[in-house]
């Protein structure tokens, strides 16, 4: 392993609730072990860019109903592919070689659960 792979790793948060016991899936052991931890290591940075978006798009989010916010939110990371691409890459950039690999082989799978989440973690905050 690299020494940027190891850094990598090391910087990401450790989430206990996380059990290999009942994992099913090559894809969900990967959104376990890869996703998740990068995911709450960039939660901050993930939620300024949404922000960030939100003033360039002249701050219609602030005034819709909670209801529509939470459709914004999904729509726009959804359907807006420039700032889904920054949002991705936001998390890609924190793939170990191996981990990228793994997400190329399988992107279709992989992107249609890291969008999923991302947009969970965007709805929560």
């Amino acid at each position: 392993m690299s020494n940027r792979d190891q850094n990598l790793k090391s910087l990401r948060p450790l989430i206990p609730t996380i059990s290999e016991e009942n994992v099913t899936s090559d894809s969900e052991h990967f959104q376990n072990i890869t996703l998740r931890p990068i995911l709450k290591l960039q939660h901050d940075l993930l939620i300024q860019i949404f922000q960030q978006y939100v003033i360039h798009r002249k701050n219609v989010f602030q005034k819709l109903s909670p209801e529509k916010k939470l459709e914004y939110i999904e729509n726009n990371i959804r359907k807006d592919l420039t700032f889904r691409s920054l949002l991705i890459g936001t998390v890609v950039g924190h793939f170990t070689h191996e981990e990228y690999q793994t997400y190329a082989q399988n992107e279709t799978e992989l992107r249609k659960r890291l969008i999923n989440m991302l947009i969970e973690r965007v709805k929560s905050h």
